[in-house]
């Protein structure tokens, strides 16, 4: 997860997948970055995003944001932005070619984790090469999550 450095005054997380790592084992994790219009800047820096119902996609050798969801501009009236558009996501031509591979591979995708800017002040996005879990993996997760819940209270109440 991408967390706040006490020193970095631009840092800031603008939206978070909170459901990404709860519906998918996240093998590993990549910052790209991401072209923006003006007034999707300005949007993004009042906090109007949301990257949940979105996913990445390798597309002619490009890599893609589809489905996220940027809140118009008020003040942008004439030259807004389209919410909902296709952005381009910015990565290395090897990066690119690992994702690709990656997501070639059966039940693998790419899923969005936050999106955020970073200690420079620009828009970055973390991605995921993820694996959709299923019913059962979701539960064994629970219980190890009460497991270690109830390890530390005993701990916690003996010492």
């Amino acid at each position: 997860m991408a967390k706040k450095p006490k020193s970095d005054p631009n840092y800031k997380v603008i939206a978070e997948n909170r459901r990404a790592r709860h519906d998918y084992a996240i093998d590993e994790d990549l910052e790209v970055g991401i072209v923006l219009m003006g007034s999707e800047v300005k949007s993004l820096r009042e906090g109007g995003a949301n990257i949940a119902e979105s996913y990445a996609a390798v597309e002619e050798g490009e890599l893609w944001l589809v489905n996220g969801r940027i809140a118009p501009y008020a003040q942008a009236k004439t030259w807004g932005h389209e919410e909902r558009r296709k952005r381009k996501l910015l990565a290395s031509k090897r990066e690119l070619a690992r994702l690709w591979n990656a997501t070639q591979r059966k039940g693998m995708t790419l899923v969005p984790l936050v999106l955020y800017f970073n200690h420079k002040g620009l828009a970055k996005m973390k991605i995921g090469i993820a694996k959709g879990k299923k019913h059962h993996d979701k539960r064994a997760d629970a219980a190890k999550q009460d497991w270690n819940r109830q390890k530390a209270r005993l701990l916690r109440d003996k010492g």
